[in-house]
């Protein structure tokens, strides 16, 4: 008989795929999906994945939408993958970040231990909790958020991660994740919003882009490998918390330099602080300029992460280096943005 798996956030970045990596394993997949009037399963790509996905309507704001969901789901393992993930919003909306990364969860894993007592749960956590943190970070660092992000999540990971694994004995695990990107990721994120622009520029559609803190250090992997390591913390014989991630920082600065290559610029930086400027070697153009609108109010500087204890515990290690993320991401939006100009 085929495992079943409820997964929320289903049609994001790392939901899409960790749904086509379960299909993969012979899981009977289900995904809580939020109405809205787009597509939402545009993420999907392998095929004949998307037509073997349950889908079911719901809300994390919603605890009856939640009980159906499992209810239905009757699911083995649970992975809450829904977020306001954005970072620089949650600066805006506060109330939304907590709303959904915090009480959101709440209402998950109370209603899971009523509904499905013995299902699995893995929790999305984030590299964000370590905050100012010096690196490396791994499971036993300090946790120190600086955005209204992280905290709901920090709040998430010690109300219903440890403590409900201590006080109830609940199988969950914490994924305390670095970045990861992918074509999937959203447009509005930075390594995405660096790839699409530049494509467009090649294309003729766009002159230059804006971005914010050039020097904000990240350790970004590829999350196709990262949805691998949820799964193999649901296998284990006992709940715990791991941090995933490549272990290697590179600033924003060098990504934007890495995807320029891709599309033929030679990117150099003139001037400093708001006033700098990159600029294609080749034309004399500039392509990128700094936007304070883009910095944030509290910035984490440095985050890099150490998964030693994901090696040692059940053999994970990353598998794409950074360089190949990058040309991965630049071909996909080269493609991409072609596609779109001959609409």
């Amino acid at each position: 008989m085929s495992k079943r798996a409820f997964i929320t956030g289903i049609t994001g970045q790392d939901g899409s795929y960790l749904a086509e990596f379960l299909l993969g394993k012979g899981y009977d997949v289900y995904g809580l999906v939020r109405r809205t009037s787009n597509n939402p399963m545009i993420r999907f790509k392998e095929p004949g994945k998307l037509e073997k996905i349950k889908i079911i309507y719901g809300n994390m704001r919603d605890s009856a939408s939640i009980e159906r969901a499992l209810e239905i789901s009757k699911p083995d393992e649970i992975y809450n993958l829904a977020a306001q993930s954005d970072v620089g919003i949650s600066f805006q909306c506060p109330e939304e970040a907590s709303e959904v990364n915090y009480y959101g969860v709440g209402r998950l894993v109370n209603e899971a231990m009523r509904v499905c007592p013995q299902a699995r749960i893995y929790q999305a956590s984030t590299s964000e909790m370590f905050g100012r943190t010096n690196p490396p970070q791994n499971e036993g660092s300090l946790f120190q958020p600086v955005s209204p992000y992280g905290r709901a999540k920090l709040k998430a990971h010690e109300d219903y991660v440890t403590g409900y694994r201590n006080k109830h004995g609940l199988f969950i695990c914490s994924g305390i994740l670095f970045n990861h990107e992918s074509p999937r990721r959203g447009e509005h994120f930075v390594t995405r919003k660096i790839t699409i622009s530049l494509a467009k520029i090649k294309h003729g559609l766009q002159e230059r882009f804006q971005l914010g803190n050039l020097d904000a250090k990240r350790d970004w992997g590829f999350a196709k490998d990262y949805v691998e390591a949820m799964w193999r913390m649901l296998q284990e014989d006992k709940p715990d918390d791991f941090v995933i991630a490549t272990g290697e920082m590179h600033t924003v600065r060098e990504f934007a330099e890495e995807a320029a290559k891709f599309f033929g610029m030679d990117i150099e930086w003139g001037g400093g602080g708001l006033e700098e400027k990159g600029i294609d070697r080749k034309t004399k153009k500039v392509v990128i300029e700094v936007n304070p609108a883009h910095l944030r109010p509290n910035e984490v500087d440095f985050l890099q992460g150490d998964s030693s204890k994901a090696e040692r515990v059940f053999g994970w290690k990353h598998k794409t280096a950074f360089k190949d993320l990058v040309r991965l991401m630049a071909e996909h939006d080269l493609e991409h943005v072609k596609r779109e100009k001959l609409l």
